[in-house]
């Protein structure tokens, strides 16, 4: 499968090391950025592989046979329409879009285009492939504690990027917590609002951080969410779901622990690519084998995606309205 990388950012060079180096069944044929020495670069020790500084000339490039979006998240649906209306198989990272109105609009091409057939468009919510969280999922769903009753899940970093703002945070970062909640529950969130202390900790005083969103899921339970991308102790993050009889957490995956000074300790990564690097490649290789195999991959749909975003949105809405419920749908 020839694939073409659109954006060459931190997450589009890794994702471009992942498919060069540990996926089977993919070659990197292209990458596009407007930064073309960077683009370049990235693609330099990949044999025969093209930089583009225009995405929409890589994905009408014969060549490129499906598409990874890894761009700024303000152009992920505009782009993700490009490679609807060409017809090519599209991995979108997250988030599709920050407005409702630009999802809905993936939505119905993709279903114009498609109809019932093979999808053309898949979500990057990798930590559906993350070993620990399918394994949550799978004990969960096994019904050895009971019915799931409470998500508890925290994502920590240590550093927001420069022109983080409160909404970004939740539609860039907290986007993922708002995918797994209703995943590991199996069911959708209808609610959410959006809650923070009244001083702001850390060294970003103009973001509201950490927050807590409560979100409502259509089986009746009430989960949390734990944002704060200032944590600065490092890459943190857990998920723990309450069951009627148990619960079932995950640990980091630690693979060293270091005995020193009389304390025992196990390291924190800086940030997402040693902690999930894992589940990157597994969610590009099944992305990969199935093309290749012709069937439909087992990844986040854009439908999932265009959730996300209207969970997104009433997460926001809540917070200009002081943290009251904001019902998934009322927020455009």
């Amino acid at each position: 499968m020839r694939i073409g990388i659109i954006g060459t950012g931190v997450m589009g060079a890794f994702h471009v090391g992942l498919l060069h180096e540990q996926v089977s069944g993919a070659t990197v044929v292209a990458v596009a950025d407007p930064a073309i020495d960077r683009a370049e670069a990235v693609v330099a020790a990949i044999p025969g592989a093209r930089a583009f500084a225009d995405a929409q000339e890589l994905i009408a490039d014969p060549e490129v046979e499906a598409v990874l979006i890894t761009s700024p998240d303000s152009l992920h649906a505009e782009q993700t329409l490009a490679c609807i209306a060409a017809g090519k198989p599209t991995l979108c990272e997250k988030p599709l879009s920050y407005s409702v109105a630009d999802a809905e609009r993936v939505v119905a091409a993709h279903r114009e285009k498609v109809g019932d057939g093979i999808p053309l468009v898949h979500q990057g919510f990798m930590r559906r492939f993350d070993p620990g969280y399918v394994e949550q999922k799978r004990a969960v769903d096994s019904g050895a504690h009971g019915r799931p009753v409470m998500v508890h899940s925290i994502g920590r970093g240590m550093a927001t990027g420069p022109g983080a703002t409160d909404e970004t945070v939740i539609y860039n970062s907290a986007i993922h917590d708002i995918d797994v909640v209703p995943w590991l529950l199996g069911s959708p969130v209808t609610a959410v609002s959006w809650h923070a202390p009244e001083t702001p900790s850390g060294q970003h005083p103009e973001l509201r951080e950490p927050f807590l969103l409560l979100l409502r899921t259509a089986d009746g339970a009430l989960s949390t969410v734990e944002n704060s991308l200032n944590a600065r102790y490092g890459y943190d993050m857990r998920s723990e779901v309450l069951c009627e009889t148990g619960t079932v957490a995950i640990t980091e995956p630690h693979r060293v622990v270091t005995g020193s000074a009389l304390a025992a300790s196990t390291p924190i990564p800086a940030d997402f690519r040693p902690r999930f690097a894992e589940a990157y490649r597994l969610e590009l290789q099944e992305w990969v084998t199935a093309l290749n195999e012709g069937r439909a991959p087992t990844l986040a749909t854009v439908e999932d995606g265009a959730q996300a975003t209207r969970v997104a949105a009433a997460a926001v809405a809540s917070m200009r309205a002081g943290g009251t419920f904001v019902a998934v749908g009322d927020a455009r």
